[in-house]
């Protein structure tokens, strides 16, 4: 059986992120709220080893046995990536409870927002689950700042993949006052 990959919030900014983890040999799951995204992922990156969930994470019971339905389908998750908003702050807890119920050792890249300097005292990960932060700061260029490209977020994030540092800032978070506004 393939390796599975899981991406929360994989149809916007870590798009390529999902099609990364499918070039790499991953059998992958994304969720996303619309049925669009979705269908314009499927698009680019191709069906096969691709399986797109629709579900609204603020919805815990269905983003809960959506991913036990895929585990049953194509097996354990050994990665999971997870862009999750602030207005679903018990969605990375329910991802990592069902991941880590299937007792296979597996590593978690939560990205957050700049404003989320290291809040991983948030979630409690299960003892099999090796977590890492995927900070995303600002660019600073020619005296100005802006915020990162989507391009510059998705391989920043692959980049974190790869180094399995506990922690990972995508950019810079310094100096703070000079982030765009």
């Amino acid at each position: 059986m393939k390796k599975h990959a899981l991406v929360v919030g994989g149809t916007g900014m870590l798009a390529s992120v999902a099609g990364w983890l499918k070039e790499q040999g991953y059998h992958v799951s994304v969720v996303a709220r619309t049925e669009a995204s979705l269908q314009r992922l499927e698009e680019t990156y191709g069906r096969q080893h691709l399986v797109t969930i629709q579900v609204d994470y603020h919805n815990s019971e269905a983003l809960c046995a959506r991913i036990k339905d895929a585990i049953k389908e194509h097996g354990p998750i050994s990665k999971v990536v997870c862009w999750i908003h602030s207005s679903a702050p018990e969605a990375l807890q329910n991802v990592a409870e069902e991941v880590g119920a299937y007792g296979e050792e597996w590593d978690l890249f939560h990205v957050n927002g700049s404003a989320g300097y290291m809040n991983r005292d948030k979630i409690k990960v299960p003892s099999n689950c090796k977590y890492h932060q995927v900070l995303l700061g600002f660019v600073l260029e020619d005296g100005r700042s802006r915020w990162l490209t989507n391009k510059e977020i998705a391989d920043g994030v692959i980049e974190a993949f790869c180094t399995e540092k506990d922690s990972f800032i995508v950019g810079t978070l310094e100096p703070w006052e000079k982030r765009p506004q």
